[in-house]
């Protein structure tokens, strides 16, 4: 049987062989639809499962929370206990922590929830080195923090970035400017205030379908892929 895993690396694959052009349009938006759709399926924990994993998901405090990402031992943990004063973990073995550390950092008279989260490492949204769970915790962040190691290459920095951006978490980026509204009937309407060089009508049909949503209202107000 398939795992979730194995459905996303199919679809990739045949994304990458599939010609894009305007008769092509239409299954590359549906495989689009479903790649996004079992990359939040694999970041959303099972019913059954109660959570990210068990020490790793925390209660929300104070008015927004920062989570720590970053790889093993780059010093997540000295300075989690030098901005807050809690104590977590310090060594030189890699992965000294492996559940989340929460701490409270006073700004202001505001309270702002620091996260000290388990190293993560290449292949972590594959879940390599409980990847997966470090991830789904750090989606309910207000800001992600990463922390790097002056001493490692800087391309430690891009590594993350793209675990998180394969997962939907954006670094630095602003959302699409993407107005969508579901109607009852009237079937698609798209607009555009740009012109639209990578997705047509057809692709935003074939993405709606998969959804199963025959009638809506779609604004973009930039040059969508």
């Amino acid at each position: 049987m398939s795992t979730t895993y194995d459905k996303i690396k199919e679809i990739e694959t045949e994304m990458a062989r599939t010609q894009k052009n305007k008769a092509t349009a239409y299954h590359l938006g549906t495989l689009k639809a479903k790649l996004a759709k079992l990359k939040r399926e694999l970041m959303t924990p099972a019913k059954s499962g109660g959570g990210p994993g068990e020490g790793f998901d925390v209660a929300g405090t104070g008015v927004a929370r920062v989570g720590f990402v970053g790889f093993p031992s780059v010093g997540k943990s000295t300075l989690m206990s030098k901005l807050t004063g809690t104590f977590s973990e310090v060594s030189e073995i890699e992965f000294t922590t492996l559940t989340t550390i929460p701490g409270v950092l006073q700004y202001r008279g505001a309270k702002i929830q620091i996260l000290d989260l388990p190293g993560i490492i290449e292949g972590a949204k594959d879940g390599k080195g409980r990847g997966r769970q470090v991830i789904a915790v750090a989606r309910t962040c207000s800001l992600i923090f990463l922390v790097l190691d002056v001493l490692k290459p800087l391309t430690h920095k891009a590594v993350i970035e793209r675990e998180m951006e394969a997962v939907g978490i954006r670094l630095n980026k602003e959302p699409p400017k993407i107005v969508f509204r579901k109607k009852d009937k009237g079937g698609i309407n798209m607009t555009s205030t740009v012109p639209l060089t990578n997705i047509d009508q057809d692709v935003v049909r074939s993405v709606l379908s998969e959804y199963r949503i025959a009638s809506a209202d779609v604004s973009f107000r930039c040059d969508a892929t």
